[in-house]
């Protein structure tokens, strides 16, 4: 397991939404990480619906974005967000676990750059798509 593994897990460790969220890191590799978290109902937003509440789909792709930036070869310690725009692409499936599948694609002296695509079931449609600007700290 690598020393950037493990930082990432110990960050999310402690990281209370993380937690209250279930998340957990699927891979992680050099700027790329894939999170999920498994349906459960005390984080739907429409009972009437079933549908998972935009706030936790936020939630789980903020943190895959900040652990892709960890995990980029190029950052040498924690990051913070400075920026996220998520555009929702539509509600995900009731019942369905989401993961985030996130990509840190440009690094400079003190700002990661990451992609990001959340999914249910049905990974040719995402549920949405974010962008984002992480602080990083150079070796």
């Amino acid at each position: 397991m690598s020393d950037k593994l493990k930082v990432a897990q110990q960050f999310m460790s402690v990281l209370p939404h993380a937690h209250a969220l279930g998340m957990e890191i699927i891979s992680f590799s050099d700027g790329e990480v894939e999170l999920a978290m498994n349906y459960d109902e005390r984080f739907v937003g429409d009972p009437e619906t079933g549908v998972v509440h935009g706030g936790a789909v936020s939630a789980l792709m903020d943190s895959c974005c900040g652990a892709a930036a960890m995990s980029h070869p190029d950052n040498s310690g924690p990051t913070v967000t400075i920026d996220l725009r998520i555009d929702y692409m539509r509600s995900a499936t009731p019942g369905q676990r989401i993961k985030a599948k996130a990509e840190c694609y440009h690094v400079t002296r003190a700002v990661a750059f990451v992609r990001a695509q959340a999914f249910d079931h049905d990974e040719s449609r995402p549920v949405a798509t974010a962008s984002g600007t992480f602080s990083v700290a150079i070796k």
